[in-house]
């Protein structure tokens, strides 16, 4: 591998899982156990969750999420995005893999990790009329609505840049459905169509707000602290996650889609981005590496 890819190839890996390998120690772990978890290969969420497009899914996901001033105060009090946006974002990529990849057990540890980490986030937000709600990230509705964003981002990106999904959208917002519930989400959407009226129950609640904690924060997301070698890349990835949301909430969030065609050249980015990473994800071939060793054993 030339010397430029593999420099390339050890910042993107280090940005996304904190190690310039692509293997933290949390990925070992998903060597370990005594089932093949609750997906497996072949399942929908190993399709979507071991696709590139979950790079720009990734950042939908959190414009998305902004939109609910309980989920953006949580962040705003308590998250050290600023000082810290690759620690965070390494964090939620360890819950997602984990339990896409890992055996039940350590998909239900890791779960209870985040969960209890949830349970103190709490404090107050103003809400779309000037009052004060209390929220707390253990409330049923922000979970639900954390979930929804999550899973319609990954799906919604999988959809325009990935392969055929096995089972097809319903397969998939089944299958995650089951991280849901290991969060104690209420009534996870387990179809496409449930999960797409689920989003337009908050937005016809009125709930969602747009304000300046959220403004300053897509400032942050457009142009975070990253290594000056992956800046242009993400700034297209950036620019297709907001290409890729809906009208209704990139007009809420108050962005404009980009007058270049960053879907079919983030459609290039994204085959380039594999050929550098490789086939497969190191969480990926650890779970396959746990499943052959399960098959081999009588």
């Amino acid at each position: 591998m030339p010397r430029l890819t593999r420099r390339i190839r050890a910042r993107v890996l280090e940005t996304f899982s904190g190690d310039v390998d692509g293997t933290p120690p949390w990925v070992r772990q998903i060597e370990r156990g005594s089932d093949i978890g609750f997906f497996g290969p072949g399942s929908a969420t190993w399709a979507v969750h071991g696709g590139m497009p979950t790079l720009v899914a990734g950042v939908r996901a959190l414009l998305m999420q902004a939109l609910h001033p309980g989920a953006m105060a949580g962040v705003h009090d308590w998250s050290r995005y600023k000082q810290d946006p690759l620690g965070r974002l390494a964090g939620t990529i360890q819950w997602l893999l984990t339990v896409t990849f890992g055996d039940e057990a350590l998909a239900r540890r890791e779960s209870q990790r985040v969960a209890g980490y949830h349970r103190r986030v709490r404090g107050t937000y103003q809400d779309s009329s000037g009052v004060q709600q209390p929220y707390s990230a253990d409330d049923p509705e922000l979970k639900l609505w954390v979930h929804v964003v999550f899973t319609d981002a990954f799906l919604g990106c999988h959809l325009i840049w990935g392969d055929p999904i096995p089972g097809g959208a319903d397969q998939y917002v089944s299958e995650w459905s089951v991280a849901g519930e290991l969060l104690q989400v209420p009534t996870p959407p387990t179809t496409a169509q449930q999960l797409s009226d689920t989003l337009d129950s908050f937005a016809a609640t009125g709930v969602l707000i747009a304000d300046e904690r959220v403004r300053e924060t897509l400032r942050f997301l457009k142009r975070p602290p990253l290594h000056r070698s992956i800046r242009p890349a993400y700034r297209l990835i950036y620019a297709a996650a907001v290409a890729s949301l809906e009208p209704q909430y990139r007009d809420m969030l108050g962005l404009k889609r980009s007058p270049f065609p960053v879907i079919w050249l983030t459609g290039v980015l994204l085959r380039l981005m594999r050929v550098v990473l490789g086939p497969a994800s190191s969480s990926e071939a650890a779970a396959r590496k746990r499943i052959a060793h399960l098959e081999s054993t009588p």
